[in-house]
């Protein structure tokens, strides 16, 4: 299906756009945090662990947000969410600036967990606009998640260099305001919102339904990757004095991914989901060795990006049949709750990464922490190999 027939759909360039704008912070926020604490505390170790008890705080907060999304209405929850984790980012920059003990850090940025899932707000918009029509909704995952990398791309571009431009709190502040206004526009276009679930979201947990246990191990072990190459990259820079070049670099991997996603998006997806699934992680895994050699073998940001670039190519397939695989397997009334689950595995695993990897770049090596993401990736290969196709809900309940 052509992407311009999805925006033919009434009120989605509406609602698409909130969507994007709220989303752009989304790759702002932990590279922001990065560069403002390492460069107040001297410690990329501190960095990564403020910024991993962050998104272990979201990922244990973000599916209750979800329930409630599912059970009240997107803008009923979403505005007042979006409004308490913008203070915690708030907070997070004043015991920044005014030298606050290192425990302040980390309770600041565990106050921005409220933050609502708006990709999953979205897909779940694009569900019932295109209910019936699978090729389409897989056109219009294919599309949410080239969204996410090009707000992945442009985020730590654009927040590296207002850190290093003007001054090291400017990032946040300005993915403060970009994420208040984008989930303001996206809560206003009601006319695409799907209606309150109300006592069907009270039904069975996505998290006990067949099949999706799994699906959020894999998504741990993917959000490894993730985290881990964040902060190795930000430290591989930082270590050759060109840390403001780190945004663009890291914005290179995302641009790949970004471009095989739409790719992706216009090609009909032959066999099963989950064989499917095994394929694309093999190829993220053997991908992300690139990345490894380029650190070992040359020691070059110029080569690093290119092996980044590359690298990326294999992550929104696998985004996309992984999404597209919690859709099938969640509950009916569930679906904000099932894909912030998916999402919060990744977060849990991004923590990790950020954390593992950090430590690993401070204590070990710069290099060693590129073996961080290969030995992530090849885990959730292994653990891909065991995703077999669920019995329904129904039969699993008797």
């Amino acid at each position: 299906m052509p992407y311009r027939d999805l925006f033919a759909r009434p009120g989605a360039k509406a609602f698409t756009a909130g969507n994007l704008i709220a989303r752009l912070p989304m790759g702002m926020f932990s590279v922001s945090a990065v560069v403002m604490i390492a460069g107040s505390r001297g410690s990329y170790a501190l960095a990564g662990a403020v910024t991993a008890t962050g998104l272990a705080a979201t990922a244990l907060v973000a599916p209750w947000t979800a329930r409630l999304v599912d059970r009240y209405g997107q803008a009923r929850i979403a505005v007042p969410a979006t409004l308490l984790a913008c203070l915690g980012s708030i907070a997070l920059v004043l015991c920044v600036r005014h030298d606050a003990p290192d425990w302040t850090l980390f309770a600041a940025y565990a106050a921005t967990a409220t933050t609502p899932n708006i990709g999953g707000m979205a897909r779940a918009r694009w569900a019932r606009l295109l209910d019936g029509d699978p090729a389409s909704l897989h056109t219009a995952n294919a599309f949410e998640q080239a969204a996410d990398e090009l707000c992945f791309m442009l985020g730590p571009v654009l927040a590296a260099f207002l850190c290093g431009t003007f001054f090291p709190e400017a990032g946040t502040l300005l993915a403060v305001v970009l994420l208040l206004t984008g989930v303001l526009l996206f809560a206003a276009a009601r006319g695409t919102e799907p209606p309150p679930a109300g006592a069907a979201a009270r039904g069975t947990s996505p998290i006990r339904a067949p099949g999706i246990p799994p699906l959020l191990a894999v998504c741990v072990a993917v959000g490894t990757v993730f985290g881990a190459m964040e902060v190795v990259t930000l430290a591989f820079a930082d270590a050759r004095g060109q840390q403001t070049a780190a945004g663009l670099v890291l914005g290179l991997q995302a641009a790949g991914s970004c471009a095989a996603g739409l790719v992706y998006g216009r090609v009909r997806p032959g066999g099963p989901a989950e064989t499917r699934y095994v394929r694309c992680i093999a190829a993220m895994a053997a991908l992300l060795t690139l990345p490894l050699l380029a650190a070992a073998l040359t020691g070059s940001l110029v080569v690093l990006a290119g092996a980044l670039l590359i690298a990326g190519m294999a992550t929104a397939p696998t985004m996309v049949t992984g999404m597209a695989l919690v859709q099938q397997r969640t509950p009916e009334g569930r679906l904000n709750e099932g894909m912030t689950l998916a999402v919060t595995g990744l977060l849990g695993g991004i923590a990790c990464g950020s954390a593992v990897g950090g430590w690993t770049a401070e204590h070990v090596s710069v290099t060693a922490g590129y073996g961080v993401p290969v030995a992530a990736a090849v885990t959730a290969l292994a653990l891909s190999l065991g995703i077999r196709r669920p019995v329904p809900l129904v039969a699993s309940l008797r």
